[in-house]
């Protein structure tokens, strides 16, 4: 589509973008309409079994996209993410996207959307944003039947011995809403149910979200929601879905879920929309099978990891490539100058308030201070053997001498290089610099290793993270992250990867801890089980699974043109 010098809003952006029926963008990559489950015109499900007759075709390069650590505000990791595919696209080359679903509550609260930006999105972006084909409604309803199978078992006599003091399973719900964070259920008599605490989650931190995205078959998927562990009896062993005999409903209710969903970029590349688990509490990565696929129809596939890489790139490494087996070729690192100098000290970011001034203006001191997290996060990245692209998502406040000062830093610190990213407001061609060194980066010769092996204790694989990727000088562990560490070896649990859940806004666990902190350690406060997505997370710090809602909502600008149909106020 044509650029505008002024580039109007996302939305606008989208609504004005022509788009190929989603059945051409099939074709493209050598699927037919037989591989496809339409809804609608311009988006659809592709079934698994392509994997079978793709199952000689040779691997394209993996690529995944992270970031320094962020501000609250984001540093355009998603936009950089379909700009860079957009990018190699536009060198003609064939690739494909893979990214998370939204949740609700970021789109409605203060966030926003995660379709990407100016003219790096997906479309159609309001179907991206909002329902899709239904896949976090699928994950709600299974996550829920298990909630309420839960009740009716100890109500109907709790044959089981369930101890209700020792459930961990919430139930879910895809809207910000704090107030029912901690609630009691089951008052008002025998008939209503066994009264107890307990609360709500936002749908994308359930497990079932988790395993949706770590899956790799529908034999997979049924066995990993068996595994789910909800509470122990009071004896202290685990009780699973298995044991309720739950998990086979809830493997009918997501089993179309299990297919990802194919979409377009605004140039006409495809992508995959798939799953949306945390960042934190989870792993904050999309799903094992669209990866799969893509890498059978693309020479180049581009996933994103949520949040810094000290959060979503690990995950991505120690936790979905040992459940995928796929190895990745490069590492693209998202930084912005804005982020950095806030690193080095200045101004204070605040969602949904306007950029400090500070931030806006040259300050190279500031900024060669904040490039310790930067080089902090090309250290991490190199630790797993992968090369390293800095992409440096430039704004226009962002100065010369500043752009040349991150190169530099990037360089001395073991990336490849670092190339500017102006795919916001210029697209593919915007993205080509980028493209180009990408491409360059994964013909390197690679030693791809995990951080840990699974066969050590519980605290090794924790504290090889803390020291090694955060900078800890070390770990201490709570009374209740004692007696957990204790209890899941002796239920076996302690063979599992660990998915770390804290703050992204630090390399710490304290949030106000900017560029790479040291002489320090990590609290430990909790290890809780997710056995059905197969890893552990231990908790550092206070972690919200539940979000609230901000004063002025997004959701107060979203409406519909009664004479066009279209939404407006949607970014």
């Amino acid at each position: 589509m044509p650029l505008v010098k002024e580039v109007p809003s996302d939305l606008e952006i989208a609504q004005a973008a022509t788009l190929k029926p989603i059945i051409e963008i099939a074709e493209s990559v050598g699927l037919s309409q037989d591989d496809l489950d339409l809804y609608g015109k311009y988006k659809a499900k592709v079934h698994l079994d392509v994997l079978s007759r793709l199952a000689n075709v040779p691997d394209g390069k993996y690529i995944d996209v992270t970031a320094i650590t962020p501000t609250p505000l984001g540093e355009g990791k998603t936009v950089t993410t379909i700009g860079l595919s957009q990018g190699l696209h536009y060198l003609g080359k064939r690739v494909f996207t893979c990214i998370r679903q939204p949740s609700q509550g970021p789109t409605f609260g203060i966030k926003g959307g995660a379709a990407g930006g100016g003219y790096a999105q997906v479309v159609p972006m309001e179907d991206f944003n909002l329902h899709l084909t239904g896949d976090i409604h699928a994950v709600g309803a299974a996550h829920n039947l298990l909630a309420a199978a839960i009740d009716a078992h100890i109500l109907h006599g709790n044959a089981l011995n369930i101890d209700p003091f020792s459930i961990t399973w919430n139930r879910v719900v895809d809207i910000n809403d704090r107030a029912l964070r901690n609630i009691v259920i089951g008052l008002g008599g025998r008939e209503n149910g066994y009264p107890r605490e307990t609360g709500y989650d936002i749908t994308v931190a359930s497990e079932v979200m988790a395993i949706l995205a770590l899956t790799t078959d529908l034999k997979d998927l049924r066995a990993r929601l068996g595994r789910i562990v909800i509470g122990t009896n009071k004896a202290g062993k685990a009780v699973t879905a298995e044991d309720l005999q739950v998990a086979g409903a809830m493997t009918v209710l997501m089993k179309d879920a299990l297919m990802p969903n194919l979409m377009q970029t605004l140039e006409g590349s495809p992508v995959f929309v798939h799953a949306g688990p945390f960042a934190n509490i989870a792993h904050g990565n999309s799903s094992i099978v669209a990866d799969r696929i893509a890498l059978k129809l693309a020479d180049y596939v581009v996933t994103e990891s949520g949040f810094g890489a000290d959060c979503g790139m690990e995950k991505f490494f120690d936790i979905k490539c040992r459940a995928s087996g796929l190895i990745p070729n490069c590492v693209v690192l998202v930084a912005t100058v804005r982020a950095l100098k806030m690193h080095g000290g200045l101004g204070k970011v605040v969602a949904g308030k306007p950029i400090p001034p500070e931030l806006a203006q040259e300050n190279l001191p500031a900024l060669e201070r904040g490039c310790a997290n930067l080089r902090k996060h090309i250290e991490n990245a190199r630790l797993f053997g992968i090369p390293v692209v800095v992409a440096v998502n430039r704004f226009t406040t962002d100065t010369d001498a500043e752009i040349a000062l991150i190169k530099e830093q990037a360089v001395a610190a073991g990336a490849e290089g670092a190339f500017v990213s102006e795919v916001w407001a210029n697209g593919g061609a915007g993205g080509a610099e980028l493209a180009e060194a990408v491409i360059a980066a994964c013909e390197k010769p690679s030693n791809f290793r995990f951080l840990y092996p699974l066969d050590v204790p519980i605290k090794e694989k924790i504290e090889a993270i803390a020291t090694h990727i955060y900078g800890a000088d070390g770990v201490d562990y709570l009374p209740e992250a004692e007696r957990k560490i204790k209890l899941y070896t002796e239920l076996g649990f302690d063979k599992l990867p660990i998915c770390m859940a804290k703050t992204h806004l630090s390399l710490s666990h304290e949030p106000s801890w900017k560029g790479a902190p040291r002489g320090w350690r990590l609290p430990i406060r909790d290890v809780r089980a997710s056995v059905g997505a197969g890893f552990l997370y231990p908790l550092c710090g206070d972690m919200r699974t539940m979000p609230g809602l901000p004063s002025k909502p997004a959701f107060q600008k979203v409406d519909i043109d009664l004479e066009t149909g279209k939404v407006v106020g949607l970014f």
